[in-house]
């Protein structure tokens, strides 16, 4: 296995990611380690993240730094670059959002023209995804939502998401295969607690364990469209490799809501009654949030044959198992 991947990367698949310390970053590194590619990922230490394959070749830096991963990219000289740095938190981003702007926002602009520096230096085509999302929509007048949705961000990730999404289109204008996946939720058992998915799963397993009494939430009827990080993971391939650039809407198609999800744990864990359990602080309510979105992935399953594997109910059951551990 490990020569057949040296002979298929030697055909010069080579892949550059940024933020491959989230959940995404981990699944994606192991499917391109798959698929054959070597592969260069950016990160803030030289410490190994704990989804990261050992054979990712790591580079401390960071993506603020535009001169040093503009440099850093030219040495490595990818095919495929996939950004998915960023603060991936709405509620974070109301805190910081100078930080998320230099994140999300101007890091990504600045990579997509490292990426043509490339492409114009090594006289091949690059390929670059962008990790966008839901958010740069903003609260939509109609839903499900695609591709021709209008861009209307009402928080500071989806500003900066949003700028970021526009100039992919403004990166595809000047000769570079640049695409922005435009991610609905996505989740698995390496969520970090900082999102609400998994502050459910690991809140009710503490319950059914009976190691607490009380899952705090917020806003219980915020609804979203909730898939299987690696099928985006999947989708993003995908759409890196199709031989027409375009943006791309990825998502279930099916809209849940908080109060949903959590009745789905508690019932994957074996507790009845759930409602005692749950308490709403207004602490934890966006100061605007999307009343609903759901993805509309016509595009992406006509075009690049993708379609989601793991259904709700499944999501949740899965990242409850992990929490409640074996």
């Amino acid at each position: 296995m490990v020569e057949e991947r040296a002979q298929r990367a030697s055909r010069n698949h080579r892949a550059f990611v940024t933020g491959i310390s989230g959940q995404d970053g981990g699944y994606l590194a192991e499917r391109l380690l798959a698929d054959g590619y070597e592969v260069h990922a950016l990160v803030r230490t030289p410490s190994r993240p704990g989804y990261c394959p050992a054979e990712v070749v790591l580079h401390p830096g960071d993506v603020t730094d535009h001169d040093a991963t503009r440099r850093l990219l030219l040495d490595v000289a990818p095919n495929e670059v996939y950004n998915l740095a960023a603060i991936s938190s709405v509620f974070r981003s109301w805190q910081e959002p100078d930080l998320t702007r230099a994140v999300n926002g101007d890091a990504a602009i600045a990579l997509l023209d490292s990426a043509l520096a490339v492409q114009v230096a090594t006289g091949r085509a690059v390929r670059f995804v962008q990790a966008s999302s839901a958010e740069i929509f903003g609260s939509p007048v109609d839903s499900p939502q695609d591709e021709s949705t209008p861009v209307a961000p009402t928080n500071p990730y989806g500003e900066a998401k949003a700028a970021a999404h526009l100039a992919v289109a403004d990166a595809r204008s000047r000769g570079l295969h640049a695409v922005s996946a435009i991610l609905y939720n996505h989740e698995s058992p390496r969520r970090p607690d900082t999102f609400v998915s998994r502050k459910i799963t690991r809140g009710v397993a503490a319950i059914a364990r009976g190691e607490a009494d009380e899952l705090v939430l917020g806003n219980l009827d915020a609804r979203r469209d909730w898939g299987w990080a690696p099928d985006h993971v999947d989708a993003m391939v995908r759409a890196a490799r199709y031989q027409t650039a375009q943006d791309y809407v990825v998502a279930t198609g099916e809209s849940h809501s908080v109060r949903e999800f959590v009745a789905a744990a508690f019932a994957a864990a074996g507790v009845a009654d759930w409602e005692q359990y749950v308490r709403v602080d207004p602490a934890f309510v966006r100061p605007t949030d999307a009343a609903e979105l759901v993805g509309d992935a016509g595009r992406a399953r006509r075009e690049l044959g993708w379609a989601p594997a793991k259904g709700f109910p499944e999501i949740v059951a899965e990242m409850v198992a992990a929490d409640l551990g074996p």
